[in-house]
């Protein structure tokens, strides 16, 4: 023992670098075990569901997954197979996975997509952003919408988990608890946008569409990757040099907010027999007075010439509000009077919150608006965290156009703060 000892002070450069290895082994298998567990914990309480008893008669619901295997850095594949598989699997369901080969190719997959119970998007925002927009431009988008969708986030940027699901600085139970949330079954109505082109088919987002230096710069942070946690600071810094004062010039038109209408009750599964909707049909023709087309009145634009360092659009999904009364969504166009070290403080802050709305910005709530564009304009629209072409469009809010899968402690919570 006095040998080893001894050895060890004799060599204390090596022994201290052994310690902590060691230690930072140790602390990757605790890390990994405690993975496992919440796993383990996951699929029986999956097992749970696929146990339950079922009429003979009853056919198994379908689960449609469209999995981006290329999100999160080409991990979300094994991430899926891991922690959201199984969970699925055992949960008594038919789930049918379809991978993503190429970017837009979910757009195409729901055009064509038959009748199912269920649309489960595993990805990151671009993935759930081609799965709407494709989803929205059926012919039968109607009665399509009304499938609910559930989302397992694997990508990058996951910016409808925050709505959706608690925060959770642990991956794998972020998973977990997302994949669980589809099977207990509860749903929040979220808004949409339809952004149209001139020319191009309509886009739709859940979270909003963005235009400016901050959302320029922040998409070359990636080029910096050699500079760590500095290389959101050192993007936004070399945009200054490259280009300063950043003003950007447009005309907006918009609509101010519109009265929520009633909730649409849920269609009956049984179609009542063909003599008794006959007897309905003749009964509503004969008996009901022929009604007149009320005049609707035209609506009351507002025209606004701006010049901003950033516009941005965004839904209220982030701040969910089942008893509100009208329906909106926030433009924000902030001043273009910045120094430059706020333009690089705040352009960190909108890493992490890209929607946000600083002092000093004009705030409009609006259910419909027009964006003007000069011609010539250059740069790009970030629409949920994908790029687009900047060009004129027109942005139409979808209230509680689709329904997602949420966690049911964030539905409580919802549905609490109604009642107060």
């Amino acid at each position: 023992m006095a040998k080893v000892l001894a050895a060890l002070r004799h060599h204390w450069k090596k022994s201290t670098f052994g310690a902590c290895l060691l230690g930072w082994g140790g602390h990757w298998l605790y890390g990994k075990h405690c993975d496992n567990l919440l796993r383990r914990a996951a699929c029986q309480e999956a097992q749970a569901f696929g146990n339950q008893l079922m009429p003979a008669t009853m056919p198994l619901k379908k689960a449609t997954v469209l999995l981006n295997p290329a999100a999160c850095k080409g991990k979300a594949g094994n991430l899926f197979e891991k922690n959201a598989a199984p969970i699925l699997h055992l949960s008594g369901l038919d789930v049918t996975v379809v991978k993503t080969d190429y970017e837009g190719q979910a757009k195409h997959l729901l055009e064509m997509m038959e009748n199912t119970d269920l649309i489960i998007v595993a990805g990151g925002d671009g993935t759930v952003q081609e799965v709407i927009t494709g989803l929205l431009r059926r012919a039968d988008e109607a009665a399509f919408s009304k499938i609910p969708i559930g989302f397992i986030p694997l990508g990058k940027t996951c910016t409808l988990s925050h709505t959706l699901y608690p925060e959770s600085t642990n991956q794998v139970q972020h998973i977990t608890n997302a994949t669980l949330a589809i099977l207990k079954g509860e749903t929040v109505p979220l808004d949409v946008l339809q952004i149209k082109g001139e020319k191009e088919q309509p886009v739709f987002a859940v979270s909003g569409l963005r235009w400016g230096s901050y959302r320029d710069a922040g998409v070359k942070a990636s080029k910096y990757w050699y500079l760590g946690p500095l290389k959101t600071k050192a993007a936004h810094l070399f945009s200054i040099f490259k280009e300063w004062p950043q003003k950007h010039q447009a005309a907006l038109m918009y609509v101010g907010p519109a009265e929520r209408p009633p909730e649409e009750p849920e269609e009956k599964s049984s179609r009542p027999p063909l003599y008794v909707r006959l007897y309905r049909r003749l009964r509503s023709y004969w008996s009901s007075p022929k009604e007149f087309p009320q005049e609707v009145a035209p609506e009351d634009w507002e025209e606004l010439k701006l010049s901003t360092i950033e516009l941005s659009i965004a839904t209220r999904n982030r701040q969910l509000d089942l008893a509100r009364t009208k329906d909106f969504m926030d433009i924000c166009i902030e001043a273009e009077s910045v120094s430059k070290g706020e333009f690089v403080h705040r352009g960190s802050q909108k890493m992490r919150d890209p929607h946000m709305c600083p002092e000093g910005s004009q705030c409009i709530q609006a259910s419909r608006c027009i964006l003007q564009l000069p011609e010539g304009t250059e740069g790009s629209f970030g629409i949920d965290n994908e790029e687009y072409e900047a060009m004129p469009v027109e942005v139409k809010l979808l209230p509680r156009k689709l329904r997602f899968f949420c966690d049911p402690k964030i539905r409580e919570q919802l549905l609490q703060a109604v009642v107060q």
